[in-house]
Order: C-alpha cells, then sequence, then structure tokens
C-alpha cells in the first residue's frame, strides 16, 4: 500500500513556523513528509531533522526528502520523545528555529488494514506504530485485566458505557481469543443499544483510540518532551503543535501556559516565591483550527487543534 497522508493544517503550520532560509527546523512526527517537503520548499541551506518510530514513514520519508539537495536533510528512526536528547548530540541544542510535532496517527496507519488500527478496515489486531516493539492491540486485548481494561477506556477513551464494553470483551476472549479489529468492533457494537449504534456515529473510536493509546504511550512522557523541546529553540524559533484530542491538546496547553508565565505560584501567594520566569510567548492565545475548506477536503482535520509559542 501506498504511503499516503494528507497533512494538517499545513499552511497555518508553516505560516506560524516563520521559516528562515538558513535555519534549523525539526519535524518531530515525519509521516510522509507532507509538512516537511513544504518547510524544505523554503530553506536555502538549512537544516531539516527528522523522526519518526514507524520505519514505514522513515524509509518514504528520508526518499521523498531526497529531492532538495540544498537542503541538510537527517532523518532518525526512533520516537519523538528521544529527540530532545539526539537533538543535543548531534550538537543541535539552543540551535534550533522552529520545531513541528503532528500527534495524529497517519492516514496511511488507518487506511491500511494489516496495521490494525482502524475499525473501519478489518485486520489483525496491532495498532503499533513502531512495528518492532513487543506489545500489541492483541495483547493487550487479551491480557490485559478487566480493571487495567477499565482504567484504559475511562483515562484514554474517555468512554461512558467502559464497563459494559469490558464486560463483553472478557466475555467474548474467554470463549476464543479477540484477533481482528472487526471482531473487536462488533464486540464494541453489542455492548450498545441498537438505536445508538447510528445516533452515535462509529461507538468504537473511543475504544480504539483509548487501546492504541496505551500500545503506542502516546502520553507517556510527553509532557516532559515537550519541556525539553522548548529548550532546544534559539532566541526566537518557533514550536508548533498539532493535537487531535482533549487529552493531548490538554497537556500541550499546560506546557505552553508554564513556558509563557512567570509565576507559577499558586493564585493566592501574595509574593512570588517559585523564581519561574517566562521563557517563550503565545503566538496563539487559542488554537488554530481547520477551515471550512479543509474540512471539506478532509474530514481528519475536524478535531486537529495548532497551537504555537515562540523562545524568548
Amino acid at each position: 500500500m501506498e504511503f499516503k497522508h494528507t497533512p494538517v493544517l499545513l499552511n497555518e503550520t508553516i505560516a506560524g513556523l516563520e521559516i528562515k532560509p538558513r535555519g534549523v527546523y525539526v519535524d518531530c512526527t515525519l509521516g510522509g513528509a507532507g509538512h516537511s517537503s513544504e518547510i524544505c520548499k523554503k530553506l536555502n541551506g538549512g537544516a531539516l531533522i527528522g523522526f519518526d518510530k514507524d520505519i514505514d514513514a522513515i524509509n518514504v520519508a528520508t526518499q521523498r526528502l531526497q529531492e532538495f539537495k540544498n537542503v541538510d536533510v537527517k532523518t532518525f528512526h526512533s520516537d519523538y520523545k528521544n529527540s530532545p536528547e539526539i537533538l543535543s548530540q548531534e550538537g543541535y541544542f539552543d540551535k534550533v528555529d522552529g520545531i513541528l510535532i503532528d500527534l495524529g496517527v497517519s492516514s496511511y496507519q488507518i487506511d491500511n488494514g494489516e496495521r490494525g488500527f482502524s475499525f473501519l478496515h478489518d485486520g489483525r489486531l496491532d495498532m503499533r506504530m513502531d512495528k518492532s516493539q513487543e506489545i500489541d492491540a492483541y495483547y493487550v486485548v487479551n491480557n490485559f485485566s478487566k480493571e487495567e481494561l477499565l482504567e484504559i477506556l475511562y483515562k484514554y477513551g474517555e468512554e461512558p458505557n467502559a464497563k459494559r464494553i469490558v464486560e463483553k470483551i472478557i466475555e467474548e476472549r474467554n470463549k476464543q481469543p479477540i484477533e481482528t479489529t472487526f471482531q473487536l468492533k462488533n464486540i464494541i457494537e453489542s455492548a450498545f443499544p441498537k438505536k445508538l449504534l447510528y445516533s452515535r456515529g462509529g461507538v468504537s473510536k473511543q475504544t480504539f483510540q483509548a487501546i492504541r493509546i496505551e500500545v503506542n504511550g502516546e502520553l507517556n512522557g510527553l509532557e516532559e518532551c515537550l519541556t525539553n523541546l522548548i529548550k532546544t529553540l534559539k532566541t526566537g524559533g518557533r514550536m508548533a503543535v498539532i493535537s487531535f484530542h482533549s487529552l493531548e491538546d490538554r497537556i500541550v496547553k499546560n506546557v505552553f501556559k508554564e513556558a509563557c508565565t512567570n509565576c507559577i505560584c499558586p493564585p493566592k501567594t501574595p509574593i512570588c516565591i517559585c523564581g519561574h520566569k517566562a521563557i517563550a510567548k503565545a503566538i496563539t492565545r487559542k488554537p488554530i483550527v481547520a477551515s471550512k475548506q479543509e474540512l471539506a477536503l478532509n474530514s481528519r482535520s475536524s478535531s486537529a487543534k495548532l497551537r504555537i509559542i515562540e523562545k524568548i
């Protein structure tokens, strides 16, 4: 299957990063190099450093970026959460002009049934962004305890019907292993009254999201990584983060708020005792969302939120 992915909020992101021709830019989630290609088009003698934990994405992106002969391109098969350390090792600490993180799942991963991400395509339960890791969705669904599954669905899926869904999963896996995305989808749907299956749209969405987040550890270390990445920016450098659900956006919002705030003492503290100083300023007071035109062309942009800050 060809690696296709439509970059979300592309124009807004590129404009927000204010690309300098000889600047150093980091794409923490390369995907199909959609955003990176646009960054490279504006570079002339600059550098692009890219990360992705999906080896398919790295292979495709590396090949696509070869056309930019006037850009120093380096790609790393690594979780972006390792990027602050790698950037420091490569000599880029405090030298980066712009950072982009797109926290969404690529269209290639969703639409490729073999990757087992989506309830819309049948395939073995997998959901691993890094195919070399051991734990996959099959393991989570078939081996996690009832209590662990409940916590995942409540915490990562914010699923109000979690108890009934987990009961159904336990009931079915006691008969035989749950192996495919369609099997899991049917089990989830059996936990809802038929009248809700269509009125709520895809009732499997939140459960699949929760399992995917658990499999890939998507929220683990996100706050620390964002904080450390801000430090790699030079003065005037910008950081743009695109999130797709409330859990991610909340973390991004709070990290950016703290970076842009002088005092973080409790509100009733009469005198500042924290000594905290702002290291950035907000470029977006409210998150940027997709335009009507983009929504018409790419429905997956409907939940995207873009936040941008600038190092001071």
